[in-house]
């Protein structure tokens, strides 16, 4: 009952309610912002405007769920917004011709990198590419999902994450290649 508390204190505007739960949830959120942009100074931008946004929304949060989810979502959308606000998803064209390639692409070489390693490998990857890659498979979104969130169509979708597991696949075989993994 403790983050019921804590919710119904933000509500009524406590702020060592809103100092909890963002040091509660900032690690996670930040490492979040971080996936989608790449660069620590933009998420920390975004960790800002999406507690501004929690906060200013609490009261809409209706305890269905978990209150962790719900503010993840709330990221995700902030994250979102930037990179369509600031073109970044521009790149992300539709090319049917990789749509015959969409099967599964060997990748056991990303078995050898650290949960580390391989974040540093997303976070290097062109914006378009992070973000379906982001969505697709960390987040669980279906590639529909992801064609109506970003208003591009599925097959760009599938594209740019084929194109984002290609490009991680050769960072991954670099990595290895040069003995960092």
């Amino acid at each position: 009952m403790r983050e019921q508390e804590l919710i119904t204190a933000c509500v009524q505007g406590e702020s060592w309610a809103r100092k909890e739960i963002y040091e509660t949830y900032a690690p996670t959120m930040m490492s979040l912002c971080i996936r989608y942009v790449g660069n620590k100074e933009t998420a920390r931008d975004l960790l800002q405007d999406g507690f501004i946004k929690v906060f200013t929304h609490i009261h809409a949060y209706s305890y269905k769920g978990a209150f962790g989810g719900w503010i993840h979502r709330i990221f995700v959308t902030t994250a979102l917004e930037y990179l369509r606000k600031t073109d970044a998803l521009k790149s992300a064209t539709d090319i049917t011709e990789y749509s015959q390639q969409l099967k599964d692409v060997e990748v056991s070489v990303l078995d050898q990198l650290s949960a580390d390693e391989l974040m540093n490998c997303v976070k290097a990857l062109p914006p378009g590419y992070r973000t379906v890659f982001n969505l697709y498979a960390i987040e669980g979104y279906s590639h529909q999902e992801i064609a109506d969130m970003l208003g591009i169509s599925v097959t760009t979708s599938k594209t740019q994450f084929l194109r984002a597991r290609n490009a991680l696949k050769k960072s991954v075989e670099l990595l290895t290649k040069n003995g960092h993994v």
